[in-house]
């Protein structure tokens, strides 16, 4: 079976998330109606059920209930049909509805929509096969305006593992109050001889709830020296777009290396210089327009 998400709201049509998954804040009693399409890749007709599922984040996994499991966000969705028959290869479109209770619990939940083939025992005894696919909801709810979306890479450790190909581990926080998904890659350069390398993509890519952490890896390949290396990481979710530059040397056997704190951009490195002037400035303005008013009075005595 395949699925597909058919809308998004268009205040998020540049953000490749709501593209795939359902992602969108919504003040408490309000109603969103997206469409997705079942598609049957099998030569053979199906009859397949459609529902929604309780889901959480995880261990940075975003991580589906057993079975049918609800929670407050699935109980929210509504389907036109639950049952739909396609045809061999057929397509079809369903359309869900989220109504948000005027009291419902503030902060961001996690649900899926599920489409769902489920084959009868082929005798007595026998398991009952089940495949289901699903788009992923990401609702979060509350009054005012949308809460913010932002995370950051806090350190780049250098390892290798356990079979000798040498990794890069990167410690991300997301510091806003959406979920983010976060993938990416990493570049090697100014390694030894003028070496460079990559990209290499981000190992499994992570989501991480609002205020977490979580360990993001990328594999090397097994044939590149120890470094030094100046390594840069590049990670986003959505429209946020993240990269952290380090010089890193990678241990020589299995192990894991020492954390290195990622370098400033050069602008903002720019930008805080520009501040500290600024500010250095304004001081002695005020001090030099102190010292004349403490003058002036002292004169008019």
């Amino acid at each position: 079976m395949g699925i597909k998400l058919l809308d998004a709201p268009t205040n998020r049509r540049d953000d490749p998330r709501a593209k795939t998954y359902i992602v969108d804040f919504l003040p408490p009693g309000s109603v969103i109606r997206r469409r997705v399409e079942i598609r049957n890749t099998t030569d053979e007709a199906k009859s397949v059920e459609v529902y929604a599922g309780a889901a959480d984040i995880q261990d940075a996994k975003f991580t589906v209930g057993d079975n049918r499991a609800h929670n407050e966000l699935s109980s929210w969705v509504s389907f036109d049909r639950t049952q739909v028959d396609l045809s061999a290869h057929g397509t079809t479109t369903v359309l869900a509805t989220i109504t948000v209770p005027a009291q419902a619990t503030g902060g961001e939940q996690y649900a899926a929509i599920w489409a769902q083939v489920a084959a009868p025992p082929s005798g007595p005894g026998t398991v009952r096969m089940v495949n289901r696919v699903g788009v992923r909801i990401y609702l979060s709810v509350g009054p005012g305006g949308e809460p913010r979306s932002d995370f950051e890479i806090e350190s780049l450790t250098p390892a290798r593992t356990a079979d000798g190909r040498p990794e890069v581990l990167a410690q991300v926080h997301n510091t806003g109050g959406r979920a983010v998904d976060v993938s990416g890659s990493l570049v090697l350069s100014d390694g030894p001889g003028g070496l460079r390398a990559g990209p290499f993509p981000v190992s499994v890519g992570k989501t991480i709830e609002p205020g977490g952490t979580a360990q993001v890896s990328v594999l090397l390949d097994r044939s590149l020296p120890d470094g030094p290396w100046k390594t840069e990481l590049s990670l986003t979710s959505g429209l946020i777009n993240r990269t952290a530059t380090a010089v890193i040397t990678f241990p020589s056997s299995p192990g894991v290396g020492e954390p290195v704190v990622p370098q400033l951009p050069y602008s903002t490195v720019l930008l805080a210089g520009l501040l500290a002037a600024a500010c250095t400035a304004l001081l002695w303005i005020g001090i030099r327009s102190w010292r004349r008013r403490r003058e002036r009075a002292r004169l008019d005595q």
